[in-house]
């Protein structure tokens, strides 16, 4: 039975997921539309087309599988529907907000931002452009390999948990299926650990390197409104925004993975709210930090707001 408190946080998550579908849908217009009619993609336009798109499919999913958890709550465990929601929901998160194209984008915030003189990095900043594509490309076939093994011991973990045991050595025999389970759950976490490393790594020395620039131009200011500075400053401020969204988004992906909450207790539910927010807060933040981004949200924005006035005279 799905509480009032539990009803609260899906239509919150939904609400949540709405937005999110409307904001990354303007980062694939814009972004689409410098690609169209070009001989060279860029690959900023490249990573932005490949999050965006995967966001809203990872939204659409999880609007459908709220609602559904909602109106079909009884027909929810069933076998065939639990592994496939489980499933995609592993995959649309290993390659959209919170993996490998959130990593990817890190990567290239760094290689392209960050001003260091090491000689692997201004090997990695000459050639970014033709490493993008090979980028997005590994991180459709990670995610892949790591959804076969992942759909496969989910599948005969269901079967297992579903069949009765017999009465010859079955504590035995559950204490194993508990183990397999558990190996399942840290071999998940394992590789949904790479791309967070990857993220950390790349996002910790691109706002260390513009920390250390804003304060060279702030030694240098001549006191007048300097943008060059509110630009660091703003970049500052999208790429931690960016990185504890992405913590946070990890830490309510692997609880739920990992099966430590009951199913619709308080904190499960919790945890889907967050999880819809943070993609949909970071996707506010890109379009906030992205001039292109906010003329159209700005244009979306006035012309609604017109006929509003036009109905009200």
């Amino acid at each position: 039975m799905v509480t009032f408190f539990a009803l609260l946080c899906l239509s919150i998550a939904i609400i949540e997921s709405m937005a999110g579908i409307l904001g990354d849908g303007i980062i694939l217009a814009v972004s689409a539309s410098s690609c169209i009619g070009s001989k060279t993609w860029s690959p900023y336009d490249m990573i932005m087309i490949s999050l965006s798109s995967s966001r809203i499919i990872l939204h659409c999913w999880n609007t459908l599988d709220f609602l559904r958890t909602i109106f079909f709550e009884t027909s929810y465990y069933k076998e065939n529907f639990f592994i496939a929601s489980k499933v995609i929901f592993t995959f649309l998160n290993y390659i959209s907000f919170c993996l490998w194209f959130g990593a990817c984008l890190s990567v290239f915030y760094c290689i392209k931002v960050a001003s260091f003189t090491q000689p692997f990095f201004i090997w990695m900043k000459q050639r970014i452009a033709r490493l993008v594509p090979w980028m997005l490309l590994t991180s459709w076939l990670y995610s892949f390999a790591a959804a076969i093994p992942f759909t496969l011991g989910l599948y005969n973990e269901h079967d297992n948990f579903t069949a009765p045991l017999p009465m010859t050595n079955s504590s035995a025999m559950r204490t194993t299926r508990e183990d397999n389970l558990t190996l399942l759950l840290y071999v998940c976490n394992a590789a949904i650990s790479l791309p967070l490393i990857l993220s950390v790594v790349s996002s910790v020395p691109l706002i260390w390197s513009l920390w250390v620039h804003t304060r060279q131009m702030q030694n240098n200011a001549s006191g007048f409104r300097d943008p060059s500075l509110e630009a660091h400053n703003s970049a500052i401020k999208s790429v931690c925004s960016f990185l504890i969204l992405y913590i946070t988004y990890f830490t309510c992906l692997l609880l739920l993975l990992s099966n430590t909450f009951s199913f619709f207790s308080d904190e499960e539910n919790i945890c889907m709210v967050i999880m819809a927010a943070c993609p949909t807060g970071h996707t506010l933040v890109l379009i906030w930090s992205n001039p292109k981004f906010r003329e159209l949200t700005a244009r979306i924005w006035h012309h609604t707001k017109c006929p509003l006035r036009t109905t009200s005279m």
